[in-house]
């Protein structure tokens, strides 16, 4: 027991959190005795990393032996936690990899996953084993099998999990793309990594009528969670976006970085559209990705610009760029675009498509998944498509 903090105030911490969620409604009945089971503070490290903007990373290192209040303050909110940075390089630019997932939006995941009594699950990313942990005290560490690709956190979390008394039957160190065949069928696939594309090897590994619960996301927005029920072989899988949600990518599916050219643009001229809206909610940024697939943003400072220095920078990977300054966005100049698209064109009119089609929210779309593994966005109902077919296998 940390010394810092007795037995009762432990209990109360976590308590409280757990009675917020379930205030909240993301905890339901059926959960509730998993969650009891498995505080969360058993499968956090006793290091982690709380933000701090005064840090070249944006992070400092938190342990729980060095400040309790600190470490406890974090595992009794309901934040992510973040456990690694740079996928545990120690000169990396701060960029998490790896986490305790937010309370609420495990809880509202695992509801989403819609389990009974004897199903079998295949969790990707194990993580710091936590949901793993509630999987197996709500189902039984038989019907459990679960994947992380970082060896050093697999081996981690399969101590906090042997010590807690809920180690899943199968704990294994491999690309949670490929799944786990050895172990299938599965009931239910669960992942808390990312995905741009679903693979086909999880619905392959899956019984017909299957739930497959994912963040799903595209370069421009990794913000969508998608339920996916799983067909009979040779029939599409079709699935909803349920809710809001990010999560760190699968290390396979991360995007490109945005890089902007050496040379000068082959275009200039003025915005038709203030930038500012293309990223004004997470409904209208989700259908922007979803028509613009492979497009990228980041933000930068102009040195050359000093009437507006503050710029949207985007590229697709694939040779084209474009760079937008915020202020004075509809001046001659304010427009700079590279390559064989005019990346800020197709978003200006993406976010059109928004405006014109009622201004759907994200939980207005779903994803049809074909037998040959090609994905397809649509509104409301499959066959609305939102843009071309995008090609992936996964």
């Amino acid at each position: 027991m940390d010394q810092a903090r007795s037995a009762e105030e432990v209990t109360d911490g976590y308590g409280r959190l757990l009675a917020g969620l379930t205030e909240s409604g993301a905890l339901d009945g059926s959960w509730r005795g998993a969650f009891a089971r498995a505080p969360r503070a058993q499968f956090v490290p006793e290091a982690v990393w709380a933000p701090d903007e005064g840090s070249p990373t944006g992070h400092r290192r938190v342990t729980r032996a060095a400040e309790p209040g600190m470490w406890w303050a974090l595992v009794d909110a309901d934040e992510v936690v973040v456990t690694q940075l740079d996928d545990g390089a120690h000169d990396g630019p701060g960029l998490p990899t790896s986490s305790a997932s937010k309370p609420s939006l495990v809880a509202t995941m695992l509801r989403h996953l819609d389990v009974a009594e004897g199903a079998r699950v295949l969790d990707i990313g194990t993580g710091t084993g936590w949901t793993s942990a509630l999987l197996v005290a709500r189902l039984g560490g038989e019907a459990v099998t679960t994947v992380e690709v970082d060896p050093r956190i697999s081996a981690e979390a399969a101590h906090r999990l042997k010590s807690a008394a809920l180690a899943p039957a199968r704990l294994v160190v491999g690309d949670g793309l490929a799944g786990r065949p050895s172990a299938m069928p599965y009931d239910h696939i669960h992942s808390t990594a990312a995905v741009r594309r679903v693979p086909r090897s999880w619905i392959e590994q899956t019984r017909p009528g299957a739930t497959i619960v994912t963040p799903w996301g595209t370069p421009f927005a990794n913000a969508g969670l998608l339920r996916l029920v799983t067909a009979e072989p040779g029939a599409p899988s079709y699935g909803r976006f349920v809710d809001n949600v990010s999560f760190m990518w699968m290390r396979a599916q991360r995007p490109h970085m945005v890089t902007l050219p050496p040379t000068g643009p082959d275009r200039r001229g003025p915005s038709a559209m203030d930038p500012d809206l293309a990223l004004s909610d997470v409904d209208v940024a989700f259908t922007i990705g979803l028509r613009v697939p492979d497009a990228r943003y980041i933000h930068t400072w102009d040195d050359s610009d000093p009437a507006a220095t503050y710029r949207i920078a985007l590229s697709d990977n694939n040779g084209s760029w474009a760079s937008v300054r915020y202020r004075t966005w509809d001046a001659p100049d304010a427009v700079r675009q590279w390559g064989t698209r005019r990346l800020w064109d197709e978003i200006t009119a993406a976010r059109l498509w928004w405006e014109t089609h009622d201004r759907p929210t994200l939980t207005r779309f779903g994803l049809t998944v074909t037998a040959g593994g090609r994905q397809e966005a649509w509104l409301d109902a499959p066959g609305n498509l939102v843009a071309r077919p995008a090609s992936s296998a996964g």
